[in-house]
């Protein structure tokens, strides 16, 4: 056998050995619900299956029934919601903070320091109704009010009861260029070691598909752009790039929306500036929590991985001008007279000053 055919033999094998992990975990109704979606190969796990005209996991699959079966929504609940790897991490920090100003005064002694912003704002998906690990739901009952939850599920995936309640959502999106690139790192980085790297172009002709974990991304932001329009005191629309250009006035944003308003002394007494150092890049990446700890029960994922760059066009360092016009096209029309053009401009940025940045890439 030679070493072409070697390696194909033993990714198909390590694969196989996967999909039956996968597999093992799901009840038989999800079994049987998979085996009749259309698939396509997936990024961290042998295929993606589209289900609710989104891409997800099996597992994903059973956590997202599970999540819109059992969760009751209360008034004052608030939900982070995003595409992954939009800013996430940052912005469930700094809603936490906002949210708990009150009962934890000094920045000297926040439970920020000590916990992953994703252990105190748990997603829906990955930890609450992820039972395949538990064995159980969780119990919600007992968490303080108002509880905070994170979730990649698209709008229209959402339990009923976060519609037909008052709580509140801040979503966040990103140029999908930056959450592509940032998204195939991150998945080379906690890949099961069972299965080889995932190349960057096989990874961006899957995404250009639409086929990526809770894709495609565009319709993703697309849903909850439209809700934020026609619900503008229930869904709070974010962008990235305006909180790095403008952190101080977002975070008076978000307190605004959550009913958590800054007073005049606080904003003297310098707690708006306090918060917004503690959920900083660089003092969340150099905690000891982010340097050494885990997140998940399943899947383990090491906390630095949360934290790579957090700038904004780093993909002109890995994307050739063909991989940018190509996605450009596929993106603006897929949004072209749904969004506004700032926000199209925003999330796909093909401005001049970038395409010709990324002309240098392999010449």
């Amino acid at each position: 056998m030679g070493p072409t055919n070697q390696t194909d033999f033993i990714k198909t094998q390590s694969m196989n050995l996967q999909e039956v992990s996968e597999e093992d975990k799901l009840s038989q109704d999800c079994k049987e619900l998979v085996l009749s979606l259309p698939k396509e190969k997936g990024w961290l796990t042998p295929y993606l299956y589209l289900y609710q005209s989104f891409w997800y996991s099996p597992t994903e699959i059973q956590a997202i029934n599970n999540f819109q079966n059992h969760f009751q929504a209360k008034d004052n609940d608030v939900i982070i919601a995003s595409v992954p790897k939009s800013g996430t991490t940052w912005l469930k920090a700094l809603t936490y903070a906002i949210v708990n100003r009150q009962h934890f005064p000094s920045p000297e002694n926040h439970p920020l320091l000590n916990y992953n912003s994703h252990e105190l704002v748990p997603p829906f998906e990955l930890v609450i109704y992820d039972d395949i690990y538990h064995g159980k739901i969780h119990d919600l009952s007992n968490m303080t009010e108002p509880r905070l939850f994170g979730t990649h599920i698209p709008f229209t995936s959402l339990a009923k009861s976060i519609e037909e309640t008052n709580c509140k959502i801040i979503y966040i999106c990103r140029n999908l260029f930056d959450t592509f690139i940032s998204t195939w790192i991150f998945v080379n980085k906690i890949m099961p070691e069972i299965l080889p790297t995932l190349p960057l172009e096989e990874a961006f002709e899957r995404y250009c598909k639409g086929v990526i974990g809770y894709g495609p991304s565009w319709n993703h932001i697309l849903g909850y752009w439209k809700e934020s329009v026609a619900r503008p005191s229930k869904v709070l629309f974010l962008k990235y790039e305006d909180l790095k250009e403008d952190i101080n006035f977002n975070v008076k944003k978000i307190a605004e929306f959550l009913d958590f308003p800054f007073t005049k002394e606080e904003e003297n007494d310098g707690v708006i500036e306090n918060i917004i150092k503690l959920c900083s890049f660089e003092k969340m990446k150099e905690l000891k929590v982010n340097k050494y700890g885990t997140m998940g029960e399943g899947r383990i994922v090491e906390n630095r991985y949360f934290f790579r760059k957090a700038e904004i066009g780093d993909w002109v360092n890995y994307l050739s001008p063909a991989m940018v016009e190509k996605l450009s096209k596929i993106i603006e029309e897929k949004l072209s007279g749904s969004v506004p053009s700032r926000l199209l401009t925003s999330v796909v940025l093909t401005s001049t000053r970038y395409l010709v940045s990324t002309s240098s890439i392999g010449a």
